[in-house]
């Protein structure tokens, strides 16, 4: 006797990591941020999510990465699975942000300014 039909698993299985997700399990998303020579990489690893689902957004020098989980790419509705914010520090040129989805990470390029150094500011008169 079988109680669990094989449509009943495929139809459940997508709905499982997110379950897990949710329920503080082994699928939490983490976040490395790592200093390089020409700027900060924001590492994000979120196990079984899929690229199409990760949106990063600038907002002045406030960087926000979130995934979502959309059952099919037409639902209206979508159930958050992880949000990050960070506070982008001076030094930083936002205009050049990029975000790269490689093997299971997403990696936000974020390069150093390259005027970084102080100049004088010359005053106008009116």
């Amino acid at each position: 006797m079988n109680l669990i039909s094989k449509d009943f698993i495929r139809t459940i299985m997508p709905h499982l990591d997110l379950m897990n997700t949710l329920g503080g399990g082994i699928a939490q998303a983490s976040l490395r941020v790592d200093k390089r020579e020409k700027g900060v990489v924001v590492r994000i690893a979120a196990p079984s999510v899929s690229p199409n689902n990760f949106h990063v957004v600038l907002n002045e020098n406030t960087l926000t990465v979130f995934a979502e989980f959309r059952h099919s790419p037409e639902d209206q509705l979508a159930a958050p699975l992880f949000s990050r914010v960070l506070e982008l520090p001076a030094g930083l040129d936002a205009a050049r942000i990029d975000a790269v989805f490689e093997g299971q990470e997403l990696h936000v390029r974020i390069p150093y300014q390259d005027n970084a150094e102080p100049r004088e500011i010359t005053i106008k008169q009116r």
